[in-house]
């Protein structure tokens, strides 16, 4: 998603869809239940230039993604563009390479699913 294609409007944690606000304090935990139940049956997930279909797949990137890794994440900042697609800023530190990050998570919802994730820098 491209922040310049549409006009993003900054909003709070709190104004977040509440899947988001429930799916990244799981994913971090590793709360797959949770984490998983965010997803529509037919969602995408990309994460370090890989996609995962489906429920099956998600949750196996859940399971595996950054299993070797110790990290936390912390709240940067949000934009909604246009209806239905949010990008949250997210920042983690960790024992992974270069030891900190910030990752945008571009999130596409259809009610109260996410349809599609987008993890990149």
């Amino acid at each position: 998603m491209e922040m310049n294609s549409k006009r993003a409007t900054a909003v709070t944690w709190d104004e977040l869809p509440a899947v988001i606000r429930e799916f990244l304090p799981a994913h971090e935990a590793r709360e797959l239940e949770t984490a998983v139940g965010a997803f529509a049956a037919d969602a995408v997930v990309t994460d370090e230039s890989r996609s995962y279909r489906g429920v099956a797949e998600i949750r196996s990137w859940l399971v595996d993604g950054g299993s070797g890794y110790t990290y936390t994440t912390g709240f940067v900042g949000a934009h909604r563009v246009g209806e239905a697609r949010f990008d949250v800023v997210q920042h983690l530190e960790g024992d992974f390479p270069g030891g900190s990050a910030d990752l945008h998570y571009r999130f596409t919802m259809d009610g109260a699913v996410i349809t599609r994730l987008t993890i990149e820098p």
